[in-house]
């Protein structure tokens, strides 16, 4: 009986070292359960013990370094246990001190090191995406090898960097990869096993429902493209899950896969326990400038114009504000949140209409924005305090050219980006106006954002600046020289009633926090 007892509490206190599966639908406070704090994908935190009347007397808690390559993702916060990775590593450290608890070394074979957005938790284990596309299990107490499984082939051009989003049972996964023309995906996992549950091809089969879009030639239709390259968002109300995709192939020219190119550059929704399609909107039908539409969904539940809708907002690479009814995918707005010139309107269903002038051409077409887009990955955030909408954008020109590579004319193409400088908008998601604009320096800024109910938005600039702002106004309220830029996203969260922010810069964590006597 003393057996069996023992037995029993140690399987309750082990269970306790897990993730709550409720912690994702509740706001992030001493739990940080997803790639964005939780499934809206908004980055708002309701701490406010660090505020704006009080940030300026943040200090520095701890520094934890990684001496591994640079830190692109958003920790995992459970129980006290920070988990976050660089491509081939994943650590775990004591949120209060910085202290490493263990450090777990995958060897990919082969792959884009290019980055990875951090890891998924079920439980007691750990999920991460490899770049020689592999989806990984450890266990989250020991950071040990569960089991691996391939998500693609490698020898194909496939890579992975995306932050698994765990639903229920289903461990949600993408890929990444371009430089070849291979389709992309969307798949579900089985926590227990890594067996796959389901796939969403983001390029239909032929026959099936998009496939229309496409040519209907037997080659043409193979097209690749619609990479998932970015953790997507979740609405447990509905059991929805939205999810952005990326560019068609080959990506600078449209000339043999006339159409739309579904489920390209698409805002999808679909049901999670199956992968059905529910709806899409497409922001950048048949793209032919690299804009993919991976940026985050954002939800949110608001008024708006009146009346009380179930919302999603995003702020596309091609330069353009969507906001969305989630339950159906009607448009109910369509702005541009910085300067643009490829597109002459808007059409009926809330879709910016393109210039064939400013399509790629073999003397070249000059077009705002540049392939690297009006923003990319880094997160956005929404304040439900302010109702704004937040984004690092970009004023940026490309050149398109349009080549032939010894395939047929219009299948190849380049591009040269021409440099011009970084803004923080700040947009109302009522009239798609820009209630303010803050400067972030020349070229191109990749820190993410992070908003709390102590009035403040937390980012950095391309000056090596870490920014605290004012988030009804954009002002600065702190600032430190960090000596290397942001190429993460900040979160927070608070432990034994005392609130943290993170930064990541380069290969080390910075942990912030308020002198004893600011509390």
């Amino acid at each position: 009986m003393k057996l069996i007892l023992s037995l029993a509490i140690s399987i309750l206190a082990l269970s306790a070292q897990g993730l709550d599966p409720a912690a994702a639908s509740k706001p992030a406070t001493d739990t940080w359960a997803t790639y964005n704090g939780d499934y809206s994908g908004r980055r708002h935190s309701p701490l406010k013990q660090i505020n704006t009347s009080n940030v300026a007397a943040i200090t520095l808690g701890w520094v934890f370094q990684t001496h591994t390559g640079t830190i692109k993702s958003t920790p995992l916060l459970v129980n006290g246990i920070l988990y976050f990775t660089v491509p081939d590593h994943v650590w775990a450290v004591d949120a209060r001190t910085g202290r490493q608890i263990w450090h777990y070394h995958y060897v990919s074979e082969g792959g884009d090191h290019i980055g990875n957005r951090g890891v998924g938790m079920y439980g007691n284990w750990l999920y991460f995406t490899t770049p020689d596309a592999h989806v990984v299990s450890l266990n989250a107490k020991d950071g040990t090898l569960r089991w691996k499984v391939e998500l693609a082939d490698v020898k194909l051009g496939y890579f992975a960097t995306v932050a698994p989003l765990v639903i229920r049972n289903h461990v949600i996964v993408g890929v990444s990869g371009d430089v070849t023309d291979v389709p992309g995906f969307l798949e579900s996992v089985d926590p227990e096993t890594g067996q796959v549950q389901w796939r969403w091809n983001t390029q239909p089969k032929k026959g099936e429902p998009g496939s229309e879009t496409w040519p209907k030639d037997s080659d043409a239709i193979e097209h690749g493209g619609g990479m998932t390259w970015i953790t997507g968002s979740y609405d447990p109300e509905l059991n929805l899950l939205y999810w952005g995709t990326g560019n068609p192939n080959p990506v600078l020219a449209g000339d043999g896969r006339p159409g739309d190119n579904l489920y390209t550059c698409t805002i999808a929704a679909l049901n999670p326990d199956n992968g059905k399609l529910a709806w899409y909107f497409q922001p950048s039908p048949h793209d032919v400038h690299d804009w993919d539409a991976v940026q985050t969904p954002v939800l949110f539940d608001a008024d708006f114009h009146g009346v009380k809708r179930k919302l999603l907002a995003q702020a596309s690479r091609n330069g353009y504000f969507f906001v969305l009814d989630r339950a159906t995918g009607k448009n109910l707005l369509t702005a541009p949140f910085i300067e643009s010139n490829w597109s002459s309107g808007i059409d009926s269903i809330g879709r910016p209409i393109a210039k064939t002038e400013k399509y790629p051409t073999p003397d070249g077409a000059l077009v705002e924005p540049a392939s690297d887009g009006s923003t990319n990955w880094m997160a956005p955030s929404f304040d439900p305090d302010t109702g704004l909408f937040y984004v690092s954008a970009r004023r940026i020109f490309s050149v398109f050219y349009k080549t032939a590579t010894g395939k047929p004319e219009g299948w190849g193409g380049r591009d040269r980006n021409l440099w011009g400088n970084s803004v923080l908008q700040a947009i109302d998601y009522q009239t798609g106006k820009i209630r303010w604009s803050h400067e972030l320096g020349d070229g191109e800024d990749i820190a993410g954002i992070l908003t709390t109910a102590g009035g403040l938005l937390f980012t950095a600039d391309n000056s090596q600046n870490l920014l605290a702002l004012d988030a009804a106004t954009g002002k600065t309220l702190w600032h430190l020289n960090a000596g290397a830029g942001m190429e993460s996203s900040p979160m927070t969260y608070e432990l034994g009633g005392k609130q943290y922010v993170l930064t990541a810069v380069q290969d080390s964590v910075y942990v912030w926090t308020l002198p004893a006597t600011s509390n």
